[in-house]
């Protein structure tokens, strides 16, 4: 990828295109295209065709796609799996038909199996049953990153596929319904001490900037209580899914966007598929090859936030896979390591919360 092709960003308003986007400006790519859903929808085959023939991009970067947590992956198994499905046929069937030189396809590491050894492999890929609470959301993926696998081997392209961990950032979703656990519970506990404090401003200006169920912070107190114990939380509790116990991974959002970058600029299919008779798990894990389970992480939120409540686990509701630790010694053998940790990335996504 050359500071003078014509990039397509698909998904550039989102956690992962956003930070993508600013990598590449902060780098001296200038000749960015972007398009909001309103301006193209990806899931319309017809749109996404003529916009490829009117822009014929040289690169693409194919960070689109319908993402949620526990909750939402559980409530909108059919949205999953057809919209994925949907935006990626749209996405790289048209870089194929138009000659695309790059493409780079962002996935999950929740494509691995449930009871993979952990850290995950990328040949640990399909090798046991995948964990149910995301199923969708992981067969889709899978079919993303074997399209770019398939058309590699059979028509030459250069098309990569990388499997990013747990991430969070600016620019994250911070529904109660539909975020994955960090921002979910980064929010849950903001509004907990707004309400120990008795801070009704910021409780008002959070909910204008983000309702919740529609409820904006023109409601009455009453009713904006209401809506927030039904999600878990109250001034002296915050009430979170699960036991606490599962392990997770998490990588900051714009150290993702460096890989990718790093990625388009300095590693090409050639470089992955090995040696051997059968070209397959091709793709790249991105994380930190690091782990904290649930219930500390809600510490590190707590403390940095400084909320004096309790912090209860709801053990009626599912925990998801136990443990998600990714492998990352491809990505490190090719030259790329995270440098932000937890903590560190907590504090700044309070901060960036807060503006």
């Amino acid at each position: 990828m050359e500071k003078t092709d014509k990039i397509y960003v698909a998904g550039h308003k989102g956690l992962v295109g956003s930070a993508i986007w600013q990598a590449l400006t902060n780098q001296g790519f200038t000749n960015l295209i972007g398009k909001t859903h309103s301006e193209l929808d990806l899931l319309d085959s017809v749109a996404v065709r003529d916009f490829f023939e009117d822009e014929k991009p040289d690169c693409v970067i194919l960070a689109a796609a319908n993402v949620g947590g526990i909750m939402a992956n559980f409530t909108y198994r059919a949205d999953f799996i057809y919209n994925n499905l949907q935006i990626q046929l749209n996405v790289i069937g048209e870089s194929f038909r138009q000659n695309v030189k790059k493409l780079l396809f962002l996935g999950s590491t929740c494509i691995y199996p449930r009871d993979a050894a952990q850290p995950m492999r990328e040949d640990s890929l399909l090798a046991s049953p995948l964990e149910y609470t995301n199923e969708p959301y992981a067969i889709a993926k899978i079919a993303g990153l074997k399209m770019c696998e398939s058309f590699n081997i059979q028509y030459g392209t250069n098309f990569i596929a990388v499997m990013p961990t747990n991430l969070y950032g600016p620019n994250d979703n911070f529904d109660l319904e539909k975020s994955h656990v960090l921002p979910a519970m980064l929010r849950k506990i903001h509004l907990a001490k707004c309400l120990y404090t008795n801070d009704w401003q910021s409780i008002r200006e959070d909910l204008n900037k983000r309702p919740i169920e529609s409820v904006s912070g023109e409601a009455s107190e009453d009713e904006i209580i209401s809506l927030l114990v039904k999600h878990g939380i109250t001034s002296n509790s915050v009430t979170l899914w699960g036991t606490g116990a599962p392990m997770r991974e998490f990588l900051w959002s714009e150290e993702l966007a460096d890989a990718c970058v790093y990625i388009m600029r300095n590693v090409d299919f050639k470089d992955l598929k090995g040696l051997g008779k059968e070209v397959r798990n091709c793709h790249i894990n991105i994380g930190t090859g690091k782990e904290t389970s649930i219930k500390d992480l809600s510490g590190v939120i707590t403390k940095t936030v400084g909320y004096k409540g309790d912090i209860i686990f709801d053990t009626s509701k599912p925990d998801g896979t136990m443990r998600k630790l990714t492998d990352v010694s491809k990505l490190h053998a090719l030259g790329w390591r995270h440098k932000i940790e937890i903590d560190e990335g907590v504090g700044k996504i309070y901060q960036w919360y807060n503006k």
